[in-house]
């Protein structure tokens, strides 16, 4: 579970990164792209309002770190959503990959290690939730991804 520590950490940075958003969504696409080209299909809209809607999804999953119970209906529906774009259960990996990597490209210095793991803390639960309501045999205990990346 995310601690409070955590949330802060999340919060903050967070803070930092959403003056920079457009560049951020830019550098999050550009690494998921790269690190699973066949993810590029998924998206049919323009990629600047795609990166929008990333940046109002975190900023959302962010505001609602103190109240999961509200936020988990979201994700649960916008999961569902992503099923019909064609969203498979292993590509939460490589978002999360890709995130992690704009958070560290945008925070530069402010990335510490404490700050990566409270981000990737964050993104466990968010993805675990969204795997569990769109994938009826997805079972955190018991999953492992065993696709290959580029990196």
């Amino acid at each position: 579970m995310i601690t409070e520590q955590q949330k802060a950490l999340v919060r903050s940075t967070f803070d930092m990164v959403e003056p920079i958003a457009d560049t951020a969504a830019e550098i999050f696409y550009n690494k998921l792209f790269e690190y699973d080209p066949a993810l590029q299909a998924l998206f049919k809209s323009n990629m600047k309002d795609q990166g929008r809607k990333l940046m109002a999804a975190l900023k959302l999953a962010v505001a609602s770190l103190d109240d999961l119970d509200a936020l988990v209906p979201v994700l649960q529906r916008m999961a569902v959503k992503h099923v019909e774009y064609g969203v498979k259960v292993d590509d939460y990996t490589p978002v999360g990959n890709a995130l992690l990597f704009a958070l560290k490209t945008g925070l530069a210095e402010a990335y510490t290690d404490e700050v990566k793991e409270a981000w990737t803390e964050t993104y466990r639960v968010v993805a675990t939730v969204m795997r569990q309501a769109a994938y009826d045999d997805y079972d955190p205990d018991t999953y492992h991804n065993t696709r290959h990346y580029n990196h």
